[in-house]
């Protein structure tokens, strides 16, 4: 008997979970605290709670983090040396440091615009080599032509043998830019990512296992871990994709949409007929606009850890996350009797801070580059849970929001507040803390508003699954403003939105809120067991996919008189190839990018008949019924059902078979008759 063996690293916790191969059943799962900076604590105490007997027959290990989304949002990054060949406009708050501009790039068609100004990187890389761990180069159009880019890494390389990652290696889309962006994140995420899989490989290794290692991408599919640590930017949102593909494998839906209910948000996406629905423009992360292709989601600050409070007579929830009342009542033991000095602020100075449910704690983070007012307020700060009276309690005023916020931004106090899981503690609906805490927290904050603390708490129970209603419709109505769907739910008893796919649920307390949502929403809803491990499932139902472009364009002299074909050039992810025949050009094109995609997975173990590789053609026409000036093929080869494994076993470095199919397609003459014959193989 085997097993497969899928963990999720979450901001929260880190789920584990064992699948039987012989039936793709969940035979056991596990929860744990996730720990930072360090996660191998929270990953090593999730696999301690699964059966050590299945344990030991694990062939295949795949992972899934939210590592390198928290990473870019949090800018704790590596520092990287970025190279921008061409001209850009580069934004004044880019944030970026240590970056140049050089002459070089080249146009739409692949032609040399200005010649690479080498000795301008070279000065460049020789002043900060010593400061950064990697560099990243993007060159004006180098989607059709990478000649510049590929020059800048091989002088790099010589130079400092630090890592050089590539915009065209990361991206075929138009956008130097966004690319230059992609490849700078990506060098900063390489040690990350490295860290990251070694932490894992030495808890596999100390348990004595000798499994195949796989990460699950952002757009779903399943990578060896060899080709993860190179595209570490491509984990960005794997943890979404865990949930998306969890959901449809434990629901038995290859259809549905996927709300997923986390600690901190709220996420809502799609999968169709297996797949993940992809956004074409690629993920934004932390405000930076990549050429990443990642779920379309819908995301809002609304989970089960989001801080309620009170003001003005209304129930107001997050955005920030805090610690619930239940479950640091049972992380700090002298809680409770804070909790039970019953502080009452007055009502009209409430505020998100002020609340006679917040309380705050020092954290473990060591203090830098602090200003006075900050030190001051950091100095009150315990290591026990105090509140604002607790902090304050010799003084007139109480500390300023800007300070606090700037203190909890830094993770030097932690907050601790009533939240939609301690409503559930007191409707009984979920009670997985210390329910007392709970039941104290909600009749405070009750009190507040004038009614009891279970109607408090159905109150919030309601808000809660409207944001869900409200996020699954803003998904489905892409482009409606948000207001305008908000007054669907407002006074309206007649009508309800209809959704005719089915709606899956993931999270840990997620069956509480299925009736609430019905209610709202029109659909088949689904809470499939295992759900509160959803995300490590899908960390294992990723398939194997590979993802090609090649464009196929004609180009014009123009004479006094008429437009002369100058000839046609076929771009793909490894260069450009001129031909004078269209039809020869077309054929090429098309056989090329099945032996790309077939090649890419015969790396990963999978033979032909394992893969179905579907090719979508988009002709652009100036005028109807004439010649395209461009041809657009995009391939894309899935791994079959039931194979993802084999798609895990090759192991061995990529590079090394498209490094060989590279150096066959630039040794074609494309202007000959000779092309036919080779290309003829690659059908």
């Amino acid at each position: 008997m085997a097993y497969d063996l899928g963990i999720d690293a979450g901001g929260t916790y880190t789920d584990s979970v064992l699948i039987r191969k012989s039936d793709g059943r969940v035979v056991c799962s596990n929860k744990a605290l996730t720990t930072y900076p360090d996660p191998l604590e929270g990953i090593k105490k999730s696999i301690d709670g699964l059966d050590p007997k299945k344990l030991k027959l694990v062939t295949v290990v795949s992972v899934s983090t939210t590592l390198a989304t928290n990473t870019i949002l949090e800018g704790t990054g590596y520092p990287v040396g970025l190279i921008l060949i061409g001209n850009y406009d580069i934004p004044e708050d880019s944030g970026i440091e240590n970056w140049i501009m050089v002459k070089g790039g080249h146009d739409s068609n692949g032609e040399e615009v200005t010649a690479l100004d080498l000795s301008a990187v070279e000065k460049f890389v020789l002043e900060i080599k010593n400061r950064v761990s990697a560099f990243a180069v993007s060159s004006y159009f180098s989607v059709r032509n990478p000649e510049h880019e590929l020059q800048v890494k091989t002088l790099i390389q010589e130079l400092t043998g630090l890592p050089v990652v590539c915009g065209h290696e990361l991206a075929q889309s138009l956008g130097a830019y966004e690319r230059g962006v992609t490849a700078y994140l990506n060098a900063q995420l390489l040690p990350v990512a490295e860290g990251f899989l070694k932490t894992v490989v030495s808890e596999i290794e100390r348990r004595d296992l000798n499994p195949r290692i796989a990460m699950l991408r952002c757009d779903g599919s399943v990578v060896s871990m060899l080709e993860a640590m190179k595209k570490p930017i491509e984990s960005v949102f794997s943890g979404p994709a865990a949930s998306l593909l969890g959901a449809s494998y434990l629901s038995g839906h290859e259809t549905c949409i996927v709300i997923d209910v986390g600690g901190t948000s709220t996420d809502v996406s799609l999968v169709h007929k297996g797949l993940p629905y992809l956004s074409e423009a690629g993920a934004v992360v932390g405000g930076w606009q990549t050429k990443v292709r990642a779920l379309r989601m819908e995301t809002s600050a609304m989970g089960g850890d989001s801080h309620i409070w009170v003001k003005s007579g209304n129930i107001h929830i997050g955005p920030r996350r805090v610690i619930p009342l239940c479950r640091a009542a049972v992380l700090y033991p002298d809680f409770m009797s804070t909790l039970k000095k019953r502080w009452i602020p007055d009502r009209l100075k409430l505020d998100e801070h002020i609340q006679a449910t917040k309380f705050f704690v020092r954290t473990e983070q060591k203090p830098v580059n602090l200003n006075r007012e900050e030190k001051e307020l950091l100095a009150l700060i315990r290591d026990e849970p105090l509140s604002l009276k607790d902090v304050y309690w010799d003084k007139n005023i109480l500390p300023s929001k800007r300070v606090m916020d700037s203190l909890i931004q830094k993770r030097l106090v932690q907050v601790i507040g009533f939240t939609p899981t301690d409503a559930l503690h007191v409707l009984g609906e979920y009670t997985e803390w210390n329910v007392e805490a709970s039941e104290i927290g909600a009749t405070l904050l009750a009190n507040f508003i004038g009614i009891d603390r279970h109607e408090f708490c159905l109150n919030v129970k309601r808000l809660f699954a409207r944001n869900m209603a409200r996020d699954l419709i803003s998904f489905l109505m892409e482009g409606v403003d948000r207001a305008e769907i908000e007054k669907m739910f407002d006074g309206n008893f007649f009508a309800r939105f209809k959704v005719d796919i089915p709606v899956v649920l993931l999270g840990g307390p997620v069956k509480a809120y299925v009736d609430e949502l019905k209610k709202l929403v029109d659909a088949e809803v689904f809470v499939p067991e295992y759900s509160e491990v959803g995300n490590a499932v899908g960390a294992l139902a990723g398939k194997g996919t590979k993802r090609i472009e090649i464009t196929v364009r004609t180009l014009y002299s123009e004479s006094k008189y008429d437009l002369k074909t100058k000839g046609i050039f076929v771009y793909t992810p490894v260069g450009r190839r001129h031909f004078i025949v269209r039809s020869e050009a077309l054929e090429f094109a098309e056989a090329f990018g099945r032996k790309l995609i077939l090649d890419y997975m015969a790396e990963s173990g999978l033979l032909p008949d394992q893969v179905t590789v579907s090719v979508q053609k988009k002709d652009i026409k100036v005028h109807a019924g004439e010649i395209p000036i461009e041809t657009r093929f995009i391939f894309e080869g899935v791994a079959n059902s039931n194979v993802y494994e084999k798609a895990l076993s090759g192991q061995k470095k990529k590079d090394e078979g498209f490094t060989e199919l590279t150096e066959q397609f630039h040794s074609l003459d494309c202007n000959s008759h000779r092309d036919l014959s080779i290309s003829e193989n690659y059908k």
